[in-house]
Parts: C-alpha cells; sequence; structure tokens
C-alpha cells in the first residue's frame, strides 16, 4: 500500500529513507534543472576540479526543458523529458557530490539504480505530457548557468507541492518492475 509525503527540498537521507516505490511525494522548496547538456557540463567541471554553479548536497534535480513563460508566469509548460539520457551522468553527482532526488520519466539503468541504493538517492516520476499542469507548481524560475543552453540552460526552481511518484527508491526497488509483474502471465 502507497503512502503519501509532504517534503521539503533540498532533501536528506532521513526524508527519503522511509520512501517506497509507488509512494506519492508532493515537493515544496528548491528544485534546480538539468537535461543531458547541462549535465554533460557538470561532470566535466568535476572532471576539471572546478565548482559546480550549485550545491548539489541533498539537491533535487528536475529532467525538464521549460517551454518560455507567458507574461507574467515564472516558467512555461515544463513536463518530464526522458531520464535514461542523464544515466551516464547521474551515478557521479549521487555518488561523488550528494545528489538526492531526480524527476524525469522513463527506466533508469542499472548503474543509477545502484547509486540510489549506496548513496541513498530517490528517483521521482513526473506526469509526462501533464507539463502545464506541473508548472502550476513552480512559483519561480531563475537561470543560474549555462544561459546558452536556451531551455536547457540550468534554473532554479521554487516548487509548492510538486506531486512526484517515487519511482525508484533507497532499497533498489523499481516501481516499473513492480507495476508489470502484478500483470504478467507466467
Amino acid at each position: 500500500m502507497s503512502k503519501t509525503y509532504h517534503l521539503t527540498a533540498p532533501l536528506s537521507d532521513a526524508d527519503i529513507t522511509p520512501l517506497k516505490a509507488g509512494d506519492i511525494v508532493y515537493l515544496t522548496g528548491v528544485v534546480y534543472t538539468a537535461r543531458d547538456a547541462a549535465h554533460k557540463k557538470l561532470v566535466d567541471l568535476l572532471d576539471a576540479g572546478q565548482a559546480l554553479p550549485f550545491d548539489m548536497k541533498g539537491a533535487v534535480i528536475y529532467f525538464v526543458g521549460p517551454t518560455p513563460p507567458k507574461p507574467g508566469d515564472p516558467i512555461g509548460s515544463a513536463g518530464p523529458t526522458t531520464s535514461y539520457r542523464m544515466d551516464s551522468y547521474s551515478p557521479k553527482l549521487i555518488n561523488e557530490q550528494g545528489l538526492k532526488g531526480m524527476i524525469g520519466k522513463g527506466k533508469r539503468s542499472q548503474e543509477v539504480l545502484d547509486a540510489c541504493v549506496n548513496s541513498k538517492a530517490i528517483y521521482f516520476g513526473a506526469t509526462g505530457g501533464a507539463g502545464a499542469l506541473l508548472a502550476r507548481q513552480i512559483k519561480s524560475a531563475e537561470v543560474i548557468a549555462y544561459p546558452e543552453l536556451g531551455p536547457e540552460a540550468i534554473r532554479r526552481l521554487e516548487v509548492v507541492d510538486f506531486p512526484l511518484t517515487v519511482i525508484n527508491d533507497t532499497y533498489g526497488a523499481d516501481l516499473y518492475k513492480i507495476g508489470r509483474a502484478q500483470y504478467e502471465v507466467f
């Protein structure tokens, strides 16, 4: 039976270890956006021994490239992008920098799942196709790095009750496998 949680980012181990695949989370606080081009830049900075543009410890990264905002809105449509494109970068950010949460859609690699278990991180799913609705929960958005990437620039978002589902928890459970197993015929 899934549970519902209200959490505030940045996240700690104590925040995420009670979560299980299938739980619902309403997230409030600071979330950063980054897609594959930004992830590559972040990892390149780390490999060069340089500082990141934000403190990754406890951070949550939303895999999104939002559309331009309408006048008066902080952000345009902000639906999740397919997460596997970040799989080659995520373990380093989790294991070495303390990234605690990722938001996207779709399955993750075994390396990411292992990093979530070993370093206590969580992967949340956001509803694909609901970008306009999700944007309503984003109260502010500010580009903080890589403006040359346009929609893929890193943004600092302030979110309130951002609706998420736990896909991969800190124990290695995978909601996609759990859901499928319920309906497979052996």
